[in-house]
């Protein structure tokens, strides 16, 4: 049996994802019969407290922003439950999820592709109070103006276009348009690898101080490790729609347990030219989620693979306080 990974100190979990499955095509879709199924993401099950910021992370193809979409709705899961408060939501019509909708907001990897261009930015963020019929026509003036100066932009902002603005100003309106509706949860989707270098630090920051002042529970999905690590409270590993492992943000980055993570932590550049650390390099490329590995998906670009990881699907076991890894191999975690 699967052990599922809740947040330290045995709290309650804002979220809880349950053998949450996306697949995509198969009976459906141009082309079904060529196509195939793609097992975007594939029995994923974990926990998220309240007030809680999580890392998700993993190479292109993991399927970590399929499980952000699917918390949101923004694709449907194939099968398996989504927790929010308690409830399932994974089964509600859109009618009955609509209440939900503004409890969890996203946030983009694009800014620029998620902002209207023929919108103000005022009304860009106005929408959204307006969907959820939210204050009058001056309450809601004074709200944008109010979030434009909580993310640095200031008011004048209102008149403007999505065109005016650089990058790092885009993913603010994006920041200030999912805060508009009041949110308890944020799926933040790779919102700085969009951004060159310069500002991504600030845009990281920003998300750290709002979700401080806010109370806000996270989701900050990423390929960037070291973002992560200044970031997250805890770390979930994904690799081919599946979980490898996860973590405090300490016990990870200090000791990972699963060869994948092991890999994905050695290439994070490290300031101290005294540390001396292995670099291990993955062959390949990540298979297709249309026909994954049989047993552990990993193993064809593991290492440390043996013949027993082709016959068994490995089940997360903990081996360590609330860090848990899914490898056969416990002779070497």
């Amino acid at each position: 049996m699967n052990e599922v990974i809740s947040p330290a100190g045995g709290a309650e979990p804002l979220l809880s994802l349950r053998n949450l499955k996306t697949y995509f095509g198969g009976d459906s879709g141009f082309l079904r019969a060529k196509a195939g199924t793609v097992r975007a993401v594939d029995d994923v099950s974990f926990d998220i407290a309240r007030g809680e910021v999580v890392g998700l992370v993993g190479e292109s193809g993991s399927g970590k922003t399929t499980i952000g979409r699917s918390i949101l709705r923004l694709v449907k899961p194939t099968s398996g439950s989504i927790f929010f408060e308690g409830v399932d939501i994974a089964p509600l019509e859109d009618a009955a999820f609509q209440s939900y909708r503004r409890k969890m907001q996203f946030i983009f990897q694009d800014p620029y592709a998620s902002l209207d261009p023929r919108k103000s930015v005022g009304a860009i963020i106005t929408e959204a109070l307006a969907i959820h019929r939210l204050g009058t026509r001056s309450e809601r003036q004074q709200r944008v103006a109010q979030l434009l100066e909580q993310v640095g932009l200031g008011a004048d902002a209102m008149k403007r276009y999505p065109h005016e603005f650089s990058g790092g100003q885009r993913q603010r309106i994006g920041i200030a348009r999912a805060l508009a509706v009041d949110p308890q949860f944020i799926v933040a989707d790779e919102p700085v690898s969009a951004l060159d270098v310069s500002v991504q630090a600030q845009i990281v920051n920003l998300i750290q101080d709002l979700q401080t002042s806010l109370g806000l529970t996270v989701l900050f999905v990423a390929h960037d490790l070291a973002v992560v690590e200044h970031l997250c409270d805890r770390v979930i590993v994904m690799y081919l729609g599946k979980v490898m492992e996860v973590a405090p943000k300490a016990a990870l980055y200090s000791r990972p347990r699963h060869p994948y993570t092991k890999a994905l932590l050695s290439a994070i550049p490290r300031v101290d030219p005294t540390r001396k650390k292995e670099r291990i390099i993955l062959d390949g490329d990540i298979p297709s989620p249309i026909n994954p590995p049989s047993g552990c998906v990993f193993r064809t670009r593991c290492s440390h693979a043996i013949a027993a990881c082709s016959e068994v699907v490995p089940e997360a076991i903990s081996v360590g306080e609330g860090h848990t890894a899914a490898c056969i191999r416990t002779d070497i975690m």
